[in-house]
């Protein structure tokens, strides 16, 4: 499985590498349907892989009587590739 364009480590990632201490606000961040898209797989599937992720960003909201709770994830390039070496047995 090949690392698609958009994560690909290039000189347009602005600088940021992996040893980077921290997630960077302007480091690029994919939502669960994106990299579902460029992954070829479920959004329940990358749900699952990136839900205990370290690094990834996840915006919960509680659940209430009338309303159900709801986590929003941001899942930083870094990390996506981190991932994918991981899963391709590189890493």
């Amino acid at each position: 499985m090949e690392l698609p364009h958009e994560l690909q480590n290039n000189s347009t990632n602005h600088g940021f590498h992996e040893g980077t201490a921290g997630v960077s606000a302007l480091e690029r961040h994919y939502t669960v349907a994106e990299l579902s898209k460029l992954w070829f797989f479920s959004e329940n599937t990358i749900r699952r892989l990136f839900t205990k992720e370290p690094g990834v960003i996840k915006i919960a909201r509680q659940e209430t009587r009338i309303k159900r709770g709801y986590t929003s994830l941001r899942i930083p390039e870094r990390i996506a590739q981190r991932v994918h070496r991981r899963m391709q047995g590189i890493a």
